[in-house]
């Protein structure tokens, strides 16, 4: 499940996902260059292939390690994206092209928000949405709905099969996984899978606070939100810590982790974007990035625990507070919060934020692996992790 939240002020618009996935599904960083095409080339996406375009704009992508599409990406001309999963009563497709594909295109070959919509919007008409979208069940399937913002305007989009409707946002605008557009939400929400979802008990905390968001602090903040539970996720034996942005696995139905986080301020002097880079942004630091400065991020990730790369290094640090963040995360939160509070301020190059990250998230993890106590989440949710640490070959002791 997702969360994407646009905000639209005097000379800027604010934008910030979540991008909850299966667990062990590591998301990286993807930086590709602008191409020159020939005349008949084709592109392979995630299951088909599709005429590729005489010229692609540069692009900064948060994708799944093992698909072509990404959950969340920029590109050069300040146009951002973030796509949501969502429930429909149309027939789910056995291929075409997944959302995850339709946002990377669009930003591959629109240089603005309403330029996106068209694109997304003729792709799915030609070819469809459709084929496997999870990793753990490659047959899992949904359609899509989107946030899409540039530094002028937004726009809401959503998808049932080939059928689709968009609207522009005034203000503040939030998506969670479900149908929100008028009459088209109404006749075609699958209630059931969209309940499951949380779905608008997520949508109604990402508006409340995107309604008083001013900073990227604050978009920040909604995406670290706990609810009620404060530090710690409020779980269910339905769905696990799935009722609040800040998305922790563990339910018995339905489970969802948040894996990838971004937040950005487009305008017309250029667009900043933040992203953590792991998972868990309650417990992770967003960093500064930029579509056109590629930083070396390492061996590709995967579903297995590999301390090469930033996302599975920061999961011995994320899981290990997982056991009890009203404790645990206090070790290092008020630092975390002063190094973003300092960049943010006066940002750091890309490659210093990432390095000092590193040494943090080194001394964070050590200083709160000291600490002993009692896991004090439920006993199906603690099972769910210890099953999840085996499959990755993940070892916290």
């Amino acid at each position: 499940m997702c969360d994407t939240a646009v905000v639209l002020k005097a000379g800027r618009v604010l934008f910030a996902k979540n991008s909850d996935r299966d667990a062990n599904e590591a998301q990286l960083l993807d930086w590709r260059p602008a191409g020159r095409f020939e005349a008949g080339d084709r592109v392979r996406c995630t299951w088909i292939e599709i005429p590729q375009v005489c010229e692609t704009h540069a692009v900064l992508l948060s994708r799944p390690f093992w698909m072509w599409g990404a959950e969340i990406g920029a590109n050069q001309h300040g146009v951002v994206i973030g796509n949501e999963a969502v429930f429909t009563k149309e027939p789910y497709a056995d291929t075409g092209l997944t959302g995850m594909d339709l946002l990377r295109l669009a930003l591959e070959r629109s240089a603005t928000a309403e330029e996106a919509v068209e694109t997304i919007t003729r792709l799915l008409e030609i070819h469809g949405q459709g084929g496997g979208c999870g990793h753990e069940n490659r047959l899992f399937t949904y359609h899509n709905s989107y946030i899409v913002a540039d530094p002028g305007s937004a726009f809401v989009l959503e998808t049932a099969g080939r059928r689709w409707v968009a609207e522009a946002v005034n203000g503040a605008r939030t998506i969670s996984n479900a149908l929100s557009i008028e009459p088209f939400a109404s006749r075609y929400t699958s209630s059931l899978e969209t309940g499951v979802a949380a779905a608008l008990q997520r949508q109604g905390c990402t508006e409340r606070r995107a309604r008083k968001a001013e900073s990227l602090a604050d978009m920040m903040a909604l995406l670290r939100d706990h609810g009620a539970g404060g530090d710690s996720p409020c779980y269910s034996w339905t769905n696990g810590g799935m009722g609040t942005p800040c998305v922790h696995a563990g339910g018995i139905l339905a489970s969802s982790q948040t894996t990838a986080s971004w937040v950005a301020e487009l305008s017309e002097r250029g667009a900043r974007h933040w992203v953590t880079g792991t998972a868990a942004p309650c417990t992770g630091l967003f960093k500064p990035v930029h579509v056109e400065e590629p930083l070396e991020q390492g061996p590709t990730p995967t579903d297995r625990a590999d301390d090469a790369g930033l996302w599975w290094r920061h999961e011995r640090l994320h899981r290990r507070v997982l056991a009890d963040p009203a404790r645990l995360l206090p070790v290092y939160r008020e630092q975390r919060d002063a190094v973003e509070k300092e960049w943010l301020a006066d940002p750091p190059d890309s490659a210093h934020a990432f390095a000092e990250g590193e040494r943090l998230l080194e001394d964070w993890a050590e200083r709160v692996s000291r600490k002993t106590g009692v896991d004090t989440r439920p006993g199906y949710v603690r099972r769910y992790w210890k099953k999840r640490n085996e499959r990755a070959g993940l070892r916290l002791d």
